[in-house]
């Protein structure tokens, strides 16, 4: 995910200032929300499995400005009673994902038959989190949340492992194109979810092979169907 150069702009007015106007909107109303963060904000983090706990250092403006949206909801809060619960996605995924994400990104190229940008050496992991299992936690946390809570799928993959699941899934080879990393991704992201499991109840139901089947039904059909 690129945020540095000239696309910074977008960050701050999609992250910082829409952020900004939907706390003041909803303490004025007196309406709970929550509030979706990233594990992008921990970047290069000091520990793994990563706890809410652990300082945060984002290595991205984009992390950069998730965690300014979290430093704004908790003034907010204090200044004016906002009833907000931020919740730390790791890297959620499934059908309908961006087009510009990873996975959405391999599961067109496999369906069209068609090379494959590959950003850094494949090793960076990630804990990859199906979007059941996001949604799942947001209205639990919705419902009786209270705090800061990491939303991270159970098993923590490399990139390069997940391109060999979708292959299999595929039935054929991923035509891979490498090119350097991208300035501030982060080498890692490894979710510890003890918090939300002991006060909340949730834990990742969805195993990455299944979550990548149900993405890859979904590519190959919308192919199919053109």
């Amino acid at each position: 995910m690129r945020s540095f150069g000239d696309v910074f702009d977008l960050y701050l007015t999609r992250n910082v200032l829409a952020s900004q106007r939907v706390f003041e909107a909803a303490a004025r109303d007196s309406v709970r929300m929550v509030f979706s963060s990233s594990s992008s904000v921990y970047g290069e983090a000091e520990a793994y499995p990563t706890s809410e706990d652990t300082p945060p250092r984002p290595l991205s403006p984009y992390g950069i400005t998730k965690l300014a949206c979290e430093h704004l909801a908790r003034a907010t809060t204090a200044s004016f009673g906002l009833d907000v619960v931020v919740l730390r996605y790791f890297n959620a995924y499934g059908p309908r994902q961006r087009p510009d994400m990873a996975f959405t990104r391999i599961a067109f190229a496999l369906a069209e038959d068609r090379p494959w940008d590959l950003f850094g050496d494949g090793e960076q992991t990630r804990s990859f989190t199906y979007v059941s299992d996001v949604v799942d936690a947001t209205i639990i946390a919705m419902d009786r949340g209270s705090r800061t809570y990491n939303v991270g799928g159970g098993t923590e993959v490399s990139m390069r492992t997940a391109i060999g699941l979708f292959e299999q899934l595929a039935g054929r080879a991923l035509d891979v194109r490498e090119h350097p990393a991208i300035p501030g991704d982060q080498r890692r992201t490894k979710a510890d979810t003890t918090r939300i499991h002991a006060e909340l109840g949730w834990q990742p139901t969805t195993e990455l092979a299944d979550g990548l089947r149900a993405q890859w039904e979904w590519a190959a059909a919308r192919v199919a169907a053109r």
